[in-house]
């Protein structure tokens, strides 16, 4: 060769492509930097995927801690407001509103103060429409919490539900609800048939083109909704729901519900709870793929990992984004979440 002598031979640099399982196997360099990680969440969580659920009493100047539900309080109108409105400047975008009353003779077997209209979630509506224009005001839509039986729908002697007259009650409140400005109603009490009564009300009222209908449609029956019954007065004085609200090996049935709700006008689906039931938020998705999915991380969830965290076992802030993100993955867009004031400062600092 040119320039070369004694037979010396040039080294020539070569490249052996490697077989193609090689190459599969190295993912890590898609994923080495704080950015990547973001990048390989199929859905980000944003300040927009969150909904904060606020406890609203009857009482204008309360605010009472719940021992029970860590970092959380019932609030009355006056008092809820400025705090609302020092989250919305952090970002937050919606509240859902859970009425607690707790005044001498507002409980009946009907729930007729569920729609007063001088009620704490009517209140709340209206003082939140005004002093936070942009916020989306979901309002929950039981009865649980007005009845003076602590079922969520009006009862026979025997203790079940009248289904008929249970659901003439549920929409007549949330129309009054989307009638006070609410963006959005959600029933969540399961009673048969719930969906469509209040679809029809909201139609008969002019109402339906400017409020959502987000249906509780596969919520279960089970042992994580204790601190939201001390915070809301709320359990039962006698026996249980599990007539009306889904077994929790009734995977089947939440599927024939969600099916039921989406042909009775439901605007989006709500999963509750959340962790134990991420294959009912994937079932979700699967049969409701052109509407929003939401999960409820419930108040047993939410106290669950603040024990963990202050037993040392995990870290608050890690744990609440994987549970979060486990939700995501599952097929949610949207989170009920009482971490969402922490979120609103978690999300800022990535």
């Amino acid at each position: 060769m040119a320039g070369l002598s004694n037979g010396t031979k040039k080294h020539v640099a070569t490249y052996t492509a490697p077989a193609p399982t090689e190459i599969s196997s190295i993912l890590q360099g898609g994923y080495h930097h704080p950015l990547l990680r973001q990048w390989q969440n199929e859905r980000q969580l944003t300040k927009s995927s969150l909904i904060y659920p606020l406890f609203i009493t009857d009482n204008e100047d309360e605010v009472t801690a719940i021992p029970s539900l860590p970092n959380q309080n019932r609030w009355g109108v006056n008092k809820v407001v400025p705090y609302v409105e020092s989250l919305v400047s952090k970002g937050l975008k919606a509240v859902i509103l859970f009425g607690v009353p707790l005044g001498e003779g507002t409980k009946d077997p009907y729930g007729t103060s569920a729609d007063d209209p001088n009620g704490p979630v009517i209140s709340t509506i209206r003082a939140l429409r005004k002093a936070c224009p942009d916020l989306f005001i979901i309002c929950d839509v039981c009865m649980c919490e007005y009845t003076s039986h602590g079922h969520c729908g009006i009862l026979r002697d025997d203790g079940s539900i009248i289904r008929e007259e249970s659901v003439r009650r549920l929409a007549a409140i949330a129309v009054n609800y989307a009638k006070a400005g609410a963006h959005c109603v959600a029933p969540s009490d399961m009673v048969d048939g719930r969906v469509l009564a209040i679809k029809r009300g909201l139609i008969d009222a002019n109402l339906a083109h400017k409020c959502m209908l987000m249906s509780y449609s596969a919520k279960f029956s089970g042992n994580l909704y204790g601190p939201f019954r001390d915070a809301a007065g709320s359990a039962p004085s006698f026996g249980d729901r599990k007539c009306y609200q889904l077994p929790p090996g009734g995977r089947g049935l939440a599927r024939r519900a969600i099916i039921r709700d989406l042909a009775e006008g439901t605007d989006a689906i709500i999963v509750k709870p959340s962790t134990f039931y991420l294959d009912i938020v994937s079932d979700a998705k699967e049969l409701a793929k052109d509407v929003p999915i939401c999960t409820y991380q419930v108040s047993g969830e939410y106290a669950i990992l603040h024990a963990a965290a202050e037993k040392g076992v995990v870290d608050l802030k890690t744990i609440a984004f994987e549970a979060a993100y486990g939700c995501l993955r599952a097929g949610a867009t949207l989170i009920i979440s009482y971490f969402t004031p922490d979120f609103l400062d978690w999300l800022d600092e990535l």
